[in-house]
């Protein structure tokens, strides 16, 4: 038997088992069991309106002290703007606003659309700036040298100009559809694990 015909028999049976598991629950007039249960929609439609409300705001200018898109925005002013929008409370400063949540590993394989990425320069763990996670490794933030809301890669080459990237927060709940605000999380974010 060569290797590729053992390995197109092991595919074969896994679709014949993935078929059976699914079929049994149908025939035994149990309920479907639903693999993503643990996410909730609702926490994932929220993060999404978050992604797209940061994303509305990409050209405005920025603006020392600024809160509004008329006006203009700095980075904590964006942040609290977007947030505000969606029911999800944030003190005014990134400083305030990088102690809020739960810290979340500096590693882009552990952040979710709708954290909060701190950035700062000079003494090691101070923050001076914040921006808004929105997927496949980049954030949303008011920069005061591009002088205005722009979208950006998180790896981008080191200059003078940029802050390091100190760490994330997840002030959105990973499954909570009522309450928005994540209070604690006992762990850091992993796939949930299914319950049999």
């Amino acid at each position: 038997m060569s290797l590729l015909s053992a390995t197109g028999r092991s595919r074969t049976v896994l679709v014949l088992c993935t078929i059976a598991v699914v079929s049994l629950p149908a025939f035994a007039g149990a309920q479907e069991t639903k693999p993503f249960a643990a996410l909730s929609n609702s926490a994932t439609t929220l993060r999404d309106s978050v992604v797209q409300m940061a994303r509305a705001q990409i050209g405005r200018r920025y603006k020392t002290g600024g809160i509004s898109p008329e006006k203009g925005f700095d980075c904590s002013g964006l942040i609290q703007y977007v947030m505000t929008a969606l029911s999800v409370k944030l003190p005014r400063t990134a400083k305030q606003q990088a102690l809020q949540g739960k810290a979340i590993a500096k590693d882009t394989n552990w952040l979710m659309p709708g954290d909060l990425l701190t950035f700062g320069k000079g003494k090691k763990g101070e923050v001076s700036h914040i921006g808004i996670y929105v997927g496949n490794g980049h954030y949303v933030h008011a920069s005061s040298v591009a002088g205005k809301v722009i979208e950006s890669a998180i790896d981008r080459p080191f200059s003078p100009l940029i802050k390091v990237w100190r760490g994330a927060r997840r002030v959105l709940a990973p499954n909570d559809s009522n309450n928005a605000m994540l209070a604690t999380i006992e762990a850091p974010p992993a796939i949930a694990k299914q319950k049999n």
